[in-house]
């Protein structure tokens, strides 16, 4: 028997700093959505929990450490992403210490006040998870 064809599995994390009220957002270096802005994020490794995919994938894209705070959700449109079914977990995150700066394959790594997201073109459904975790984020007392 061949190994079953499946989703990829990506994670995604909404880094917002509760003092200034702004998220984090990169601008994407490669296709799909090259120039765009998204949530720093990428897949996760064989061998790897989500949740360190999630803080690898900031780190890796920022430059900033990250910790955790909540699941935002599973996000898995089929068509959520135009290479193909790709399957992302998000989180809820704040920072914990670094300097921002974009690295990896991030062009450009900002934070984005709040207010100004909605004027911003977002690649993939990111629109959709910022929104939930904005939610999350105010119920919990970050926002």
């Amino acid at each position: 028997m061949g190994v079953p064809k499946t989703p990829l599995l990506a994670t995604d994390a909404v880094i917002i700093d509760p003092k200034t009220k702004k998220i984090v957002l990169i601008k994407r270096a490669n296709e799909p959505f090259k120039d765009h802005y998204a949530l720093p994020g990428g897949f996760v490794e064989v061998g790897e929990t989500v949740e360190n995919a999630c803080i690898r994938e900031a780190k890796e894209e920022t430059s900033l450490d990250v910790e955790i705070i909540e699941l935002v959700g599973v996000f898995s449109d089929p068509n959520r992403d135009p290479r193909g079914h790709v399957v992302s977990i998000a989180f809820l995150c704040i920072p914990k210490g670094g300097e921002l700066k974009a690295s990896s394959d991030a062009k450009k790594a900002e934070w984005i006040s709040i207010s100004e997201i909605s004027k911003i073109k977002l690649a993939f459904d990111h629109d959709k998870i910022i929104s939930k975790a904005i939610e999350i984020a105010k119920n919990k007392g970050i926002l």
